[in-house]
C-alpha cells in the first residue's frame, strides 16, 4: 500500500518543495491550492480555502485520491501575509487569514482522519511569528499563534491513535510571499538576512527537509520546531 502526502498550498515556495521532497521519497502527492503542482503524476485538487464552502466540491476525490494509502501524511502549508495592524486590519481580511490557517485545516483534519492508519501524521506549518511578532503583520501573526494551539490541541486529542503531530516554525524563507510582502526589495531582505546568525535567509528547500522529518518521525509528536538559522536577538 501506497504513502500519501495532501498538502495544501504545494503549488508555490515551501509547499512545492515539500511536494517535490515526498515525491522523491516514494509518496503519492495529493495537492491542495488554487494553482496547479506541475509535477508527474500528482493529483491536484484545485480549491481556494480562504472560501468557505471549499470543501464541498472535493470531499469526495479527496477521499477517493487516499483509497488503499497505508499512511497518509498531511500538512498545512498554505497561508497568507497581509500588511495590516491592530489599528486598521479589516474583518474581512482577518476572517480570510484565519480560515486559510485555522479553520481550513480544521476541516481537512475532520474529513481525513477517519482515513488515517498508524504512522500517519497531522505537520502544521506555523513561523517564527507563531511565539513573537512584529508591526504591520497583524492577521498573520493571530493566525500563527493560532497554528500552535491548533497542533497542541490535535496531539491532546489524538492520544493513543498512532498518529502524531508538529508544528513547524520557519524563519525568514526566500519565498514569492516574502518578496512580495516587503515589495522586492533587496535592501530590505538584505537588512532581514543580517538579523540571522548565518546571515542568510532559508531555502525552501531547507523547510522541506524538517518537514519531511517531523511528518516521518513520530517521536517529536506536539512539539514545536523552530527552523531559522538562529535569530539574533535584539
Amino acid at each position: 500500500m501506497q504513502k500519501v502526502l495532501v498538502i495544501t498550498g504545494g503549488s508555490k515556495g515551501i509547499g512545492y518543495e515539500t511536494a517535490r521532497l515526498f515525491q522523491q521519497q516514494g509518496h503519492k502527492i495529493i495537492n491542495i491550492s488554487r494553482s496547479p503542482l506541475e509535477f508527474p503524476d500528482v493529483i491536484n485538487l484545485s480549491c481556494d480555502i480562504s472560501q468557505t464552502d471549499w470543501l464541498a466540491a472535493s470531499r469526495q476525490a479527496l477521499l477517493g485520491a487516499i483509497a488503499e494509502c497505508s499512511e497518509v501524511h498531511l500538512i498545512h502549508c498554505a497561508a497568507a501575509l497581509y500588511k495590516d495592524s491592530v489599528i486598521d486590519v479589516s474583518q474581512d481580511s482577518l476572517k480570510e487569514v484565519m480560515q486559510i490557517a485555522v479553520y481550513a485545516p480544521a476541516e481537512l483534519n475532520q474529513v481525513l482522519l477517519p482515513q488515517m492508519q498508524s504512522g500517519s501524521s497531522i505537520i502544521y506549518v506555523g513561523s517564527t511569528l507563531s511565539e513573537k511578532a512584529v508591526a504591520n503583520s497583524f492577521s498573520y501573526v493571530t493566525s500563527k499563534h493560532a497554528v500552535i494551539g491548533a497542533m497542541r490541541a490535535t496531539c491532546q486529542d489524538l492520544a493513543g491513535k498512532n498518529i502524531h503531530t508538529a508544528c513547524v516554525c520557519p524563519g525568514f524563507t526566500d519565498t514569492d510571499m516574502l518578496r512580495t510582502h516587503v515589495g522586492q526589495s533587496e535592501e530590505i531582505l538584505t537588512a532581514i538576512a543580517e538579523g540571522v546568525s548565518f546571515q542568510r535567509l532559508l531555502k525552501p528547500t531547507e523547510i522541506a527537509k524538517t518537514l519531511y522529518f517531523c511528518a516521518t518521525n513520530p517521536a517529536i509528536n506536539g512539539a514545536i520546531i523552530h527552523a531559522n538559522l538562529g535569530q539574533i536577538e535584539a
